[in-house]
């Protein structure tokens, strides 16, 4: 899916309710569009850590207007699978990621500082 306001569509149908029920957690989790357009963003919130996070960002539970309680973790878990096609993890994304020198140069360089220390 490609906006929030079509995840929310989604949710109505699986359990009722109305697009500004959910559209506050969809758009929750497509935040990171407005740092990097293609779907690399997903990497930030997509997964099931982004999943707890919209938790304890907007409660355990949402009510509906008819009463009816809806887990804030199933929207997210519905709105990530729509987008990667499976529950992800975090680990998953950092696995994919490529590491290249830049990335580990601070650690690299604690290192020989700490050989000349011994010297």
């Amino acid at each position: 899916m490609s906006h929030p306001h079509h995840h929310a569509i989604s949710s109505v149908k699986k359990w009722g309710g109305t697009v500004e029920d959910y559209i506050a957690i969809h758009s929750w989790f497509d935040e990171s569009k407005s740092h990097f357009g293609d779907f690399r963003h997903r990497a930030l919130r997509h997964h099931t850590q982004g999943i707890f996070e919209c938790e304890r960002t907007f409660g355990v539970s949402i009510t509906l207007e008819n009463g009816r309680v809806i887990p804030v973790r199933w929207i997210g878990e519905q709105h990530v699978i729509e987008d990667m096609g499976r529950l992800v993890s975090l680990s998953d994304w950092l696995d994919a990621i490529k590491p290249e020198e830049w990335m580990d140069r601070y650690t690299r360089k604690l290192a020989i500082e700490f050989k000349e220390e011994e010297v």
